[in-house]
């Protein structure tokens, strides 16, 4: 459905005029200024329930599209659009970054101005990111970003340092450099790529572009779809995080501010995992297809290495962070098995990660601000002196866990069926997966929660405040409505699921039948003489 209202580019630049009414509020007025960030978050999130209430559950096609020639001579255009696919992520984004706002009311104190600031400027990456159907547009918002989270990390991260090269150093900072290398040298070889694809349909049609649904009619053949999806993989991989690239993750989600955190699990995560969909796999379906087997093995290790990884934790903030890689696994696993139930199963484990998570992060910085440690042995009985507390984190602990009625099981269950349909070992194997998860959740909550109240730093401990359970109860909401009533979610997201699977196996048969030598001057093949240069 087009709108008249350009509703796609409210929500993603709306966060912005906010950020610049906070330039012009005093740095010393922190109730005005986290009034602005909410009221703006606010806003911004119920302008995004238009998304929902108005998109057409009939159609594969992209709605809400805008289209603005941006840099014509380069082909680039302004050109934004949502499907089943993306439009969860956008509400997700939406919904918890004002949850973050009003989570981080008392946390920090400061640079609130600058902080909030950061806040609303990466609200604005991460919409765009989901919603640009421009390559170049992709990639702005993808590096932008980058920025914000960076300067969360590194300013309002934990205080403790840590040894690197034999030097002392803020571990904040440490970690905040590790993201940013990690996701940049990525980032470089997936621009290579898009330079490649650009001048490749050059050479095949005479026209520049870097428009996202012209690139979905590009037959490339296998080799060098080969290269290109090795350049996106790297950049999504990592950004996901998958094994053996997600050793930047644990140290991020540790130091990173509660609602940094709660960020970069709920939503900077889906980025990779919702760039294999909207990219890789519609691009490169050969090559997508012949990295089923390989891909699925590494979402595996993932599921059981960040399984058995977060049952040693300590701290439970780290515990969390290694949850994420285990979980993940499955979205990946889900992603790659190429049928409707994996790929269904897939896309709703990101928003139900990005709940359950967001939300177990959310409680472990409110106990956090309390006691200001995260290490398990410093806890016990806490269910006697917080009740309510424990309530909300028993909530989400059994989501992240996967327990029917709540969110997890849907996802989980529709990810392992869709898997058993072509690999039923992969299937078994997953599985486990869910039963180490329950163990090492469960286990972090016995001993948090149960037994007697050994330490008395914790008797005097007061309980959620209003303002922590206005915080915590949309997500509980959430979880119990995915959990017991999905076809809402489901419903939306098939016809754009089957789309992309049907485009996937079409075109990769197309690609073979040329290779068969039917039709090799129907490739896009570079000139012998480089492409034309754009004027």
């Amino acid at each position: 459905m087009d709108h008249a209202f350009p509703v796609l580019s409210f929500i993603i630049f709306f966060p912005l005029v906010g950020a610049l009414a906070l330039v012009f509020t005093g740095k010393d007025q922190h109730k005005a200024l986290r009034s602005i960030a909410l009221a703006v978050t606010v806003v911004d999130f119920l302008v995004s329930l238009v998304l929902y209430r108005d998109f057409q559950t009939n159609t594969a096609a992209f709605q809400f599209l805008e289209r603005v020639e941006w840099i014509p001579s380069l082909g680039i255009t302004y050109s934004l659009g949502i499907d089943g696919i993306s439009l969860y992520l956008v509400l997700l984004t939406t919904l918890l970054t004002a949850i973050a706002v009003l989570a981080c009311w008392t946390d920090i104190q400061v640079k609130v101005k600058e902080f909030l600031v950061c806040l609303l400027f990466l609200e604005t990456g991460m919409i765009g990111v989901f919603c640009a159907l421009d390559l170049f547009l992709f990639y702005v918002f993808w590096e932008v970003m980058l920025i914000p989270m960076y300067l969360l990390i590194g300013i309002w991260g934990t205080p403790t340092m840590r040894k690197v090269f034999g030097r002392e150093m803020p571990a904040r900072v440490y970690s905040a450099i590790k993201f940013v290398i990690f996701t940049m040298v990525g980032s470089l070889l997936m621009l290579v790529a898009i330079l490649v694809l650009y001048f490749q349909y050059h050479s095949a049609t005479g026209v520049y572009t870097f428009d996202l649904l012209k690139y979905y009619d590009l037959n490339l053949p296998t080799h060098l779809q080969s290269w290109l999806f090795l350049a996106f993989f790297l950049a999504f991989a990592i950004k996901v995080p998958m094994w053996p690239f997600h050793t930047w993750l644990p140290d991020a989600h540790t130091e990173a501010p509660t609602v940094g955190s709660v960020l970069l699990a709920a939503v900077l995560l889906k980025m990779g995992t919702y760039g294999f969909l909207r990219y890789s796999m519609p691009l490169f379906p050969n090559a997508s297809l012949a990295a089923m087997g390989w891909i699925s093995v590494l979402a595996l290790i993932g599921i059981i290495y960040g399984a058995w990884v977060a049952m040693v934790q300590k701290d439970v903030k780290r515990l969390v962070a290694f949850s994420s890689v285990s979980h993940l696994g499955f979205v990946m696993l889900g992603m790659f098995a190429f049928t409707i139930q994996g790929v269904e199963g897939s896309i709703l484990q990101m928003i139900n990660h990005g709940l359950s998570t967001g939300a177990l992060f959310l409680v472990v910085g409110m106990i956090y601000e309390r006691r200001h440690t995260r290490l398990i042995a410093e806890y016990g009985g806490m269910a006697k002196v917080m009740p309510a507390y424990a309530a909300f984190f028993m909530i989400f602990t059994l989501s992240s866990i996967g327990l029917p009625g709540l969110n997890g099981f849907v996802g989980e269950f529709l990810v392992l069926l869709g898997t058993f349909l072509v690999n039923k070992p992969f299937a078994v194997v997953a599985a486990t997966g869910v039963i180490f998860a329950a163990v090492y959740m469960l286990w972090m909550y016995q001993r948090v929660f149960f037994g007697e109240v050994t330490n008395p730093k914790n008797l005097g401990l007061p309980d959620l405040s209003l303002r922590e359970v206005v915080v915590l109860l949309p997500l509980v909401v959430c979880i119990g409505w995915i959990g017991v009533y999905p076809k809402p979610f489901l419903q939306r997201m098939e016809p754009s699921v089957a789309h992309l699977l049907d485009k996937v196996h079409a075109k990769s048969a197309v690609v073979v039948e040329l290779e068969q030598g039917k039709g090799e001057k129907q490739f896009a093949w570079f000139k012998a003489e480089g492409p034309e240069k754009p004027r």
